[in-house]
């Protein structure tokens, strides 16, 4: 935690004590936010009025807030001098940047995504509008469902590693033993996500969960 006496002010806030009150809302954000995977967090305090009362606080400041949303544009934080009975609310707002998949080349509706055509970009999170994906085997072999241009964030809407009446192999897995048969897809799905399947031979439906392109595993 900073350590910084202010010069007091019985009137309003001092340049250095606004800074100081920026830092410790800061502060807090970085230290109680929790950072995206693979990537950054910034926070970035709000302009404070210098009309506000500050103290020279004889002990540290306390910074509090009532949210910890790791996906929220801005945080206001609490900062508070409880022996000299004073506290201020600042507006931070929180700067994410993480790996996203993005596409080197353009893709038309059907294609199937391949090696060369996506890398990996460090992106500002806040301006996704859907969810991402943050790893490149995620997306390699999955199928565009529609036109994509080269530059572009690879969504999840955009892509199906399982299709909709698509034949995919059913691995039912239990007790460390697998047993396969063959099924139609009744939805799209990417990795991981839980799609309704046809098992071709006895006409079940079925819940399970995409674990590769054009297969899906149930466990019992």
């Amino acid at each position: 935690m900073l350590s910084l006496f202010f010069s007091f002010s019985s009137h309003s806030a001092t340049p250095e004590q606004i800074t100081y009150i920026q830092t410790i809302a800061e502060q807090y954000i970085i230290e109680n936010i929790e950072q995206p995977a693979g990537g950054t967090l910034e926070a970035k305090a709000a302009n404070i009025d210098s009309r506000i009362f500050a103290s020279d606080c004889p002990t540290e400041l306390i910074a509090s807030s009532r949210s910890t949303n790791a996906n929220a544009s801005n945080i206001t934080v609490l900062v508070e001098c409880p022996e000299d009975n004073w506290k201020t609310y600042v507006s931070v707002r929180l700067i994410r940047t993480g790996p996203q998949a993005t596409l080197t080349t353009s893709l038309n509706k059907g294609e199937i995504i391949s090696a060369h055509d996506v890398t990996i970009n460090m992106v500002d999170l806040q301006r996704l509008r859907r969810q991402g994906f943050s790893t490149i085997n995620a997306v390699i072999g999955a199928k565009v469902k529609k036109n994509l241009r080269s530059g572009e964030i690879i969504e999840q809407n955009d892509i199906c590693v399982v299709c909709r009446n698509d034949i995919v192999t059913i691995k039912a897995v239990k007790s460390g033993m697998t047993i396969t048969t063959k099924g139609v897809a009744l939805s799209d799905g990417s990795h991981g996500e839980q799609i309704r399947v046809k098992n071709s031979k006895s006409n079940r439906i079925i819940d399970a969960r995409v674990s590769d392109i054009s297969e899906v595993t149930v466990i019992f």
